[in-house]
């Protein structure tokens, strides 16, 4: 490090000794780590205590960025709290799980109140004491309640923020921005224009109405403590996609990212050449290193799971200083400036939208079968002397797998037409449009099922992360088989063969085959 660049650091370090609260940065530098480094660990974990910044630098400490002096991006944001986020987040999971996935989804509820900027790490301190410079400011104006007027267009549904109290918070924003501009030097674009807290956006038309039913039960009179909380971001990676780590990777070769559940790792889509099929190369945000990894070892994260949370500037309701106690006035106790204990994201935002998210069995009937449509003798329509398979008809199937019976081995296991397959993947769109995550999938050894299953996951894009058991249980003997021997089915193995996905070292359970023979319920079934 140059002697000038020695020198500042020195200044900061003296600078944060003369406050009240103990400097971070002393402890770091009495490990040995450079004062450059010390000071990204410390705004890449949100300056909360020196054991994580030292986490993070023994992490990154093959991380070839290290010493490069790229910046966290910051914004401030307008985050309600209580009975209103609680109505909040139940919006974002019930609009998820009835109308999919959209881009409101990628980010916590929240009114922006400054674009993202970017701030050097030695100044970041000073950020916090322009929060809570601005914060102080306003306070004796801030809005006991804050209206909310529910807006919606096609591509847009949210609450717009007017009136004098969505003056008193641009007034808190302007402020920030000044105090940021004059403390950390920092060109910070306060949001001056229509404020709004988003509830869907960039979503389908046709879900338009169906979200404002569910925006019409979060009412803006619930109770809320409004918060303005300062997150950060790693720049480099806006516009990547995110990936969240499921299970434990170690590599097999050199060039190759080690995996642990829960990291996370960028993804940019369009630098993906060198990577083989099923392989993607991606930055580990644990430890900074590039590599290749295994896609279906990952899932898609949101944008705002990798952001850092830093300091927040809490905003009491005006009834709060009823329940406090005689001689407790004044209007600075109605605020709170909070140093975070621990890291938050998106992920511990949304903790009880996970816990309160249930498992359940979705059940699945296969597409439209060739015998239904063409009779019990659809076979002989489509064999030729020397016991080959021809398409007689467009709704056939256009080919047969092979099985080790034969041709005439489908005459008791039939496959599904050709309009089967076309039911199968648009079931697999649906399922895919609601968002729902699917984990594990059953079928019955019938081949109609086994073909729906495999259709409906490669829409569901899942078709390499996740293999079809096959369970004897699940096949129906109650109606189109009545009366008949068993039929002879493809093995586990023979399906595989014919590029199903199934799992070959699944066994089923004894009791299911018997409970199967008993069954009174009507067709076969898969998932």
């Amino acid at each position: 490090m140059a002697a000038g660049e020695t020198q500042l650091y020195a200044k900061v370090s003296n600078k944060l000794r003369g406050r009240s609260t103990p400097s971070l940065l002393d402890p770091l530098l009495a490990m040995g780590f450079p004062a450059h480094t010390a000071l990204k660990a410390l705004a890449a974990t949100g300056r909360k205590t020196a054991e994580e910044a030292e986490d993070w630098l023994h992490c990154h400490r093959n991380d070839p960025s290290l010493d490069d002096p790229i910046p966290q991006e910051y914004a401030l944001f307008l985050c309600p709290t209580g009975a209103l986020l609680d109505k909040l987040q139940e919006f974002w999971r019930e609009s998820k799980r009835q109308c999919a996935k959209n881009r409101a989804h990628e980010v916590f509820p929240h009114v922006t109140l400054c674009d993202f900027f970017t701030c050097e790490d030695q100044k970041v301190e000073c950020l916090y004491e322009a929060l809570k410079r601005a914060g102080d400011r306003v306070l004796g104006a801030f809005p006991p309640a804050v209206p909310l007027v529910l807006h919606s267009s096609i591509s847009y549904l949210g609450f717009f923020l007017s009136g004098s109290p969505a003056d008193v918070i641009r007034e808190f924003a302007v402020t920030f921005a000044t105090e940021a501009s004059v403390l950390a030097d920092c060109a910070v674009k306060p949001c001056t224009k229509q404020l709004h807290l988003t509830l869907a956006h960039k979503f389908y038309p046709h879900h338009q109405r169906t979200l404002e039913q569910l925006a019409r039960a979060v009412h803006p009179g619930h109770g809320c403590q409004w918060t303005a909380a300062l997150y950060s971001r790693d720049m480099r990676f806006v516009h990547y996609q995110t990936l969240r780590a499921l299970f434990q990777y170690k590599p097999q070769n050199a060039d190759e990212l080690t995996l642990s559940p829960g990291d996370y790792i960028f993804v940019d889509p369009t630098q993906q050449e060198e990577a083989s099929e099923g392989w993607v190369i991606g930055v580990s945000q644990r430890t900074g290193r590039r590599g290749f990894l295994p896609e279906n070892y990952t899932d898609r994260a949101s944008e705002a799971d990798t952001w850092v949370k830093h300091r927040t500037y809490t905003f009491s309701l005006a009834t709060d200083l009823n329940s406090r106690k005689d001689g407790e006035g004044g209007s600075r106790q109605n605020a709170e400036f909070h140093p975070p204990q621990t890291s938050m994201s998106l992920s511990s935002l949304q903790a009880p939208q996970a816990t309160a998210a249930r498992r359940s069995v979705l059940v699945v009937r296969h597409g439209e079968r060739v015998d239904q449509i063409f009779g019990k003798s659809w076979l002989q329509q489509c064999s030729t002397p020397d016991g080959k398979y021809y398409r007689p008809d467009l709704n056939f199937p256009c080919s047969l797998p092979r099985r080790s019976n034969g041709i005439k081995g489908f005459e008791s296991d039939p496959p599904l037409s050709s309009c089967g397959v076309f039911q199968s993947r648009i079931a697999g769109a649906a399922l895919l449009d609601t968002g729902v995550r699917v984990t594990s999938v059953f079928a019955s050894p019938a081949l109609r099922c086994v073909q729906t299953a495999k259709l409906i996951l490669e829409e569901l894009k899942l078709e390499k992360k996740i293999k079809i058991r096959v369970e004897p249980g699940i096949f129906e003997w109650t109606k189109w088989e009545a009366g008949k021997a068993t039929p002879t089915l493809m093995s586990p193995e023979e399906l595989k063969e014919a590029n199903f996905p199934v799992d070959t070292d699944y066994r089923s359970l004894p009791w299911a085959c018997a409970s199967a023979r008993n069954t009174e319920r009507k067709g076969n079934g898969s998932w």
